[in-house]
């Protein structure tokens, strides 16, 4: 562990969500000597809070002690990383009656939809918003696998978050690159078009991101691309089509081996995110023929998602 050189007391960070990611940040925050507590559900109350296993990018497993946090705690929390499933992150914030009026919330989860309610429920905190690309994978019980260092990218969701965007850099020395975007909207709009066109599919066909670019898919691609990017292009979306479509195939490429969140939640039985990403584009989708997209989304939920 890299220990703390800076000669004054370390603002803690604490994370709301002990599933893959926000398992991963808390061993990579801890790495850089930052301290850490993690918000425990009820379930663990009276059991004893294990250290998490972390398997780091070199194949290496690290222990990572955090400080275990309860919901009643929550008058002790400065600075708040919410790294849940998108349907859950309404639900344990309200469980958070006694935070602090100026602890920054940030959120990173898969989808849209879910800022606009957060900012109903906490108007005057500081709302951030982001997206990653880190990769993590749930090995076991408290064993976690860091499987991708990617970017993140942070921005404000209301005018109170804009004192905080220092925490970009606060966050750069465990998370790698990390950037401040005033035009994070934008971002975000960006990953939901990805994950619109591979997460339903690749959930609903049972594969791993990388047969998508098989000649059998070439088809239901060119049209459900172009639909989330006529959907996109309403929202304000610069990007032209054939652009979306070189950086969708290059996201597949590069994940080819990966098996989509939505595949796993499926795999697993858990529910979905797909309201907060197809649902987000059907939602907007206004007049515009969407059929492939509202096809699967019909279909995930047949599923169980």
């Amino acid at each position: 562990m890299i220990p703390n050189n800076r000669g004054t007391a370390m603002t803690e960070w604490t994370i709301l969500g002990a599933g893959a990611l926000g398992c991963v940040m808390a061993g990579l925050l801890r790495g850089r000597g930052e301290p850490v507590s993690l918000l425990l559900s009820e379930r663990h109350r009276g059991h004893l809070h294990p250290s998490l296993d972390l398997i780091t990018l070199a194949g290496r497993h690290q222990l990572v002690h955090t400080r275990p946090l309860f919901a009643e705690q929550a008058g002790q929390i400065r600075r708040l990383l919410v790294l849940t499933k998108a349907y859950q992150v309404v639900p344990a914030l309200q469980a958070l009656r006694g935070l602090p009026n100026e602890t920054p919330i940030i959120l990173l989860h898969n989808g849209l939809g879910v800022a606009e309610q957060v900012l109903a429920l906490y108007p005057q905190n500081p709302l951030i918003v982001g997206v990653s690309s880190h990769g993590a994978m749930k090995e076991g019980p408290w064993l976690v696998r860091h499987t991708g260092r990617g970017e993140t990218w942070l921005g404000p969701a209301n005018p109170a978050a804009n004192a905080h965007a220092g925490l970009a850099d606060a966050l750069a020395g465990a998370l790698g690159q990390i950037r401040w975007s005033p035009d994070i909207a934008r971002l975000q709009h960006r990953k939901l078009a990805i994950n619109a066109v591979i997460n339903p599919l690749t959930a609903c066909h049972r594969i791993r991101n990388g047969q998508l670019l098989e000649p059998r898919f070439n088809a239901v691609l060119a049209q459900l691309s172009e639909e989330v990017h006529q959907v996109m292009a309403a929202l304000g979306e610069q990007e032209p089509l054939e652009d979306f479509r070189r950086r969708l195939h290059k996201v597949i490429e590069l994940t080819a081996t990966n098996y989509s969140s939505m595949h796993q939640d499926l795999a697993h039985g858990r529910p979905t995110e797909i309201d907060y990403i197809t649902g987000y584009v059907l939602k907007h989708a206004g007049h515009l023929p969407v059929p492939v997209c509202r096809q699967l989304y019909n279909e995930v939920k047949k599923l169980g998602g």
